[in-house]
């Protein structure tokens, strides 16, 4: 059970958000429009949560994806949904402050 939740929220292994930069990594930033004009990582995407179904053909499939959002709960949703559709490297990032942070060093 323990093992299932840690795969849902992405935790487990640590992640080298950098290294996955290095690869041309694309961030979804999964919050409302609203939210993400308040605040983003440069060069991120957003696609809001309840969109992100539609909007597939944005996120490419050839490279990682990293989501993120306010504090790690609908990009945890938003990298299942992208798994379930057939990428087959999606990192939760969590917030999108710490991300940011974690992808400068």
């Amino acid at each position: 059970m323990i093992q299932g939740l840690k795969k849902i929220f992405g935790l487990g292994p640590k992640v080298d958000f950098i290294e996955l930069m290095s690869k041309g990594a694309q961030i979804i930033d999964v919050r409302t429009p609203s939210e993400f004009n308040s605040g983003h990582i440069k060069g991120s995407l957003n696609i809001p949560l309840s969109n992100i179904s539609e909007n597939l053909a944005k996120i490419k499939k050839d490279k990682p994806v990293i989501t993120c959002c306010a504090s790690g709960m609908r990009s945890a949703s938003a990298r299942s949904i992208l798994t379930s559709k057939g990428y087959r490297e999606v990192h939760n990032g969590g917030g999108w402050m710490s991300l940011q942070q974690k992808i400068r060093k």
